[in-house]
């Protein structure tokens, strides 16, 4: 996190691509309206991405986390996730602290690739092979959602399985793109190992962001 560096004022400011009122489209909450915060920066770039145009955080210039937190103060909802990019790469501390003492549930998705900072009410992991979690987020995690783009990924997902704690929702989503051959696996897998649970991306399907 060397970035995370004077440009963003120690948290309070962060390189926002996009926030947006919507709901969550995956995993344990699914379906809950909440708002979200897309940060831009990325260095784990996975080649099945749907968001690579968030990779490079010099296209957006840092922003005033006050500011952020005011527009979450304006919708319903009293939920945000902080999505990316990776979130991991900055100092979050401010940011979610400002959220709670506000009344806000903070909810994070991450790579884990770094140590994250930040107040949680649910973070939400998603491993990824070339740059994996830190130890440090594993017994942290809420929910462990590992995204299978070929059958061999679900020892992936088994290994990480290992490393979260008891309270961990387990989740297995498919890939965008190989949904036709995987999915049929999938369903087969967790049927064998029923602590494992289906996750979609849900907001595809409902053509919302």
């Amino acid at each position: 996190m060397t970035q995370a560096r004077d440009i963003f004022e120690g948290g309070l400011k962060l390189p926002v691509m996009e926030e947006f009122y919507t709901l969550q489209g995956e995993g344990y909450n699914m379906g809950k309206a909440a708002y979200f915060v897309r940060i831009g920066g990325c260095d784990v770039g996975c080649s099945w991405c749907d968001s690579k145009e968030s990779w490079n955080e010099k296209l957006f210039p840092p922003i005033l986390v006050d500011k952020l937190v005011e527009n979450v103060l304006e919708v319903k909802a009293k939920t945000v996730v902080i999505t990316g990019g990776e979130p991991s790469l900055y100092p979050l501390d401010y940011f979610t602290q400002l959220l709670q003492d506000k009344g806000v549930k903070t909810m994070v998705e991450t790579s884990g690739a770094h140590e994250l900072s930040g107040k949680w009410d649910w973070i939400c992991l998603s491993p990824k092979k070339y740059s994996p979690p830190r130890n440090s987020v594993y017994p942290n995690a809420d929910e462990l959602k590992v995204i299978i783009q070929h059958e061999a990924d679900l020892k992936w997902a088994e290994m990480n399985a290992e490393l979260v704690s008891e309270k961990t929702h387990l989740y297995l989503q498919p890939e965008w793109s190989s949904i036709p051959k995987i999915m049929p696996v999938l369903t087969d897998y967790i049927m064998k190992n029923p602590t494992w649970r289906m996750s979609l991306q849900s907001h595809k399907y409902m053509g919302i962001p």
